[in-house]
């Protein structure tokens, strides 16, 4: 058995909670509840012993750069103080042995002045959870007394959009709803001017398929192609979409680190308010501890972790790790078989294409045509 490379990215719950109740939330709405009894913020003495094994993992696998996402729940619900401390002491542990990239992901309905402060002293860059505008937004995005979360999300994207803070606003994370115009959608993205957007299928199972799944019919497909071809066609640049982005690199050969496309191993964990270390939080959309690994920051360094059968098993790429109906596709190099959540059902497991296979079969060949076909095009009148 080949050995996976190594981490690379530490998604760390420094708060559990959340001040919304998005009704589309892997963490609280779905099949896992282990968010439940775990601690509501993130020790201190928890984020030094996190620091000291990303330390020793960094230096004896000589990694010259690493990446660390503050995730929550909401992240910001942790407080400034324990935020400077986990940076503080993981910037302290990988001074002079490694690059360390530090960001937040948030729903930025609590983001102020002072944060921004916070933020550019340790370098701390900012992606915001947003839908589109205010329809498609509080469509899910809502506060827990069902209210609109729209303009405290405004407040805090103006705040990221100051000339000041422009450098540390990381993009937008939008979770596609095929019930919402997808130009309508892309419109109101842009007009938040990010240097870059992701899109998220909804998390979903063959036992909970997504809404207006049809095995036949491939909404989300047409969905995103429909952005792709305004984004695509655009005369310049507006800003980066990371999912287009990753199918056109594979497309033209080149290799995308993604949990959602691609054969590549999975190169990040999740470390959970408690110390504890969990796999891809998508998973929490399958069936309650399916992200559990039983191991955590105080009893186990991260070499430990990555030789964990299920953890290797689960970060594993490649075509042996699909479905049998998998390895003849003539996409699987691109799509690499979707997000593992996606592929669940309960009696069989992971054994299985994706619920979105139809999509992804539709939206990675339609990609893929259309830049094999402009670069060569382009190769053509070179030459």
């Amino acid at each position: 058995m080949r050995e996976a490379k190594p981490f690379v990215e530490w998604i760390v719950k420094v708060a559990q909670p959340c001040n919304l109740a998005c009704d589309h939330c892997y963490v609280y709405e779905l099949r896992d509840h282990s968010w439940r009894h775990k601690p509501s913020v993130m020790a201190t003495a928890t984020m030094d012993q996190l620091a000291l094994r990303l330390g020793e993992y960094v230096r004896r696998h000589a990694l010259p750069r690493v990446r660390i996402t503050l995730h929550g729940g909401e992240p910001l619900l942790a407080g400034p103080s324990r935020i400077e401390h986990l940076v503080t002491a993981v910037r302290r542990e990988l001074r002079g042995v490694a690059e360390c990239g530090i960001s937040l992901q948030s729903n930025a309905t609590l983001l102020s002045p002072l944060w921004m402060d916070v933020f550019r002293r340790h370098a701390v860059s900012v992606g915001v959870s947003l839908d589109g505008g205010r329809d498609a937004n509080d469509r899910h995005r809502r506060g827990r007394n069902g209210r609109s979360s729209y303009d405290s999300v405004q407040r805090g994207l103006e705040l990221l959009r100051r000339p000041e803070n422009k450098t540390l606003f990381a993009g937008l994370l939008c979770t596609v709803d095929v019930a919402n115009p997808p130009l309508r959608v892309y419109e109101e993205l842009l007009a938040q001017e990010p240097p870059a957007v992701n899109f998220l299928l909804p998390h979903a199972t063959w036992e909970h398929p997504p809404p207006g799944h049809d095995p036949v019919r491939t909404p989300y497909a047409d969905w995103l192609l429909a952005v792709f071809e305004r984004w695509y066609t655009a005369p310049r640049q507006e800003t980066r979409v990371r999912l287009f982005e990753d199918i056109m690199d594979l497309a033209l050969g080149g290799l995308a680190r993604s949990e959602s496309v691609g054969l590549a191993d999975t190169d990040f964990l999740v470390v959970e308010s408690d110390g504890t270390i969990e796999l891809s939080d998508s998973l929490k959309a399958t069936r309650e501890g399916a992200a559990a690994t039983g191991l955590d920051v105080f009893a186990h360094d991260f070499d430990t972790v990555a030789r964990h059968p299920e953890v290797a098993d689960a970060r594993r790429g490649g075509l042996a790790a699909l479905a049998d109906a998998c390895h003849g596709c003539e996409v699987v190099d691109l799509c690499g078989g979707g997000l593992r959540a996606h592929r669940f059902h309960p009696r069989t497991g992971f054994a299985n294409p994706s619920v979105y296979c139809a999509d992804l079969r539709v939206l990675t060949s339609r990609i893929r045509d259309r830049v094999q076909a402009d670069a060569a095009a382009l190769l053509g009148s070179a030459s």
